[in-house]
């Protein structure tokens, strides 16, 4: 099926995109997370690129819904930049994929927009445990801390991306993909500027404006890393939205747990050299655990086919 396809390839671009994130945000290249969800909500103009192929003005609740789309999504990248920021990033992805299809098939439920076999729903149940099995250090220990620093923002990013997602299978029933894609990525501008409503994230996002001499040089190498990172991720967004189009938005949604599998390698590899930021700790028991995570996740694929 083209829509797996599309959607492994997304979900590998968006690891990329992950590993990225924590390097800006790890290494405070970027001061805080609504600093670099601003940028991030302000670079997403640059779908109005597709406008000559097809775009065109939607009626109010369709524009409105694009709105909603765009600045729920931004809600879910900025919970995500707080998760990544506090946390490894090879933990905060896989909570996000395992929240993401179930959040998503009981948004669906009152829509009447997923129907969905017994198998592929024991597949999802497959996602999610082996999304979780990740999330956890084994083994678990009473009287200490279950969760990680930033879980619980990670379960808010899982939710938000997940309503956002639905809103985008929505609208991809009744507009032409420009159209809805370029609106939504306008609503997530519209969100980036709400960012400035409060006032501490607003001198955050002002004072990253003024460029000190002494740092031009690192200025200009974040600025090529930002570049390249949202070039990326707006591929693996673009192919996702895409294969929404074509596929069920809870499989997509469900299957985004493999990218743990390449956000797990490239942070180990990129570990070697930035520990500091990544701090990477796979031990024999941490590579037998989430071993048998993939091997959790990969049987849940299986069943969704």
């Amino acid at each position: 099926m083209l829509w797996i396809v599309l959607t492994i390839v997304a979900y590998l671009f968006g690891a990329l995109a992950n590993i990225l994130d924590k390097f800006l945000l790890g290494s405070k290249r970027f001061s805080s997370a609504p600093v670099y969800a601003f940028y991030v909500g302000v670079f997403s103009l640059w779908a109005v690129f597709f406008a000559p192929f097809g775009l065109r003005v939607p009626t109010f609740s369709g524009l409105f819904a694009c709105f909603l789309g765009g600045i729920t999504f931004l809600l879910g990248i900025l919970l995500l930049y707080f998760a990544i920021s506090k946390a490894q990033a090879s933990q905060v992805v896989p909570v996000v994929g395992a929240v993401l299809p179930l959040a998503t098939f009981f948004i669906s439920l009152p829509l009447q927009a997923e129907k969905l076999s017994m198998v592929q729903v024991f597949g999802i149940l497959f996602l999610i445990f082996g999304g979780l099995l990740i999330s956890f250090d084994l083994p678990l220990q009473f009287g200490k801390k279950k969760f990680f620093i930033g879980f619980f923002y990670a379960i808010g990013a899982g939710i938000a991306l997940a309503v956002s997602y639905v809103v985008f299978k929505y609208l991809s029933q009744s507009e032409n993909f420009v159209t809805w894609y370029v609106w939504t990525r306008v609503g997530g501008f519209l969100g980036a500027l709400a960012l400035l409503l409060v006032p501490v994230w607003r001198k955050e996002i002002f004072a990253s404006f003024h460029i000190h001499h002494k740092n031009k040089k690192q200025v200009v190498s974040t600025g090529v890393i930002f570049v390249g990172n949202k070039v990326v991720g707006g591929l693996s967004s673009l192919l996702l939205t895409y294969a929404i189009t074509l596929g069920s938005v809870t499989l997509i949604n469900s299957l985004v747990s493999i990218q743990y599998a390449f956000v797990l390698v490239l942070a180990w590899l990129v570990s070697q050299k930035y520990h500091q930021i990544f701090e990477e700790k796979l031990y024999f028991w941490d590579w037998m655990q989430k071993i048998a995570a993939i091997g959790v996740i990969a049987t849940g694929i299986f069943f969704i086919k």
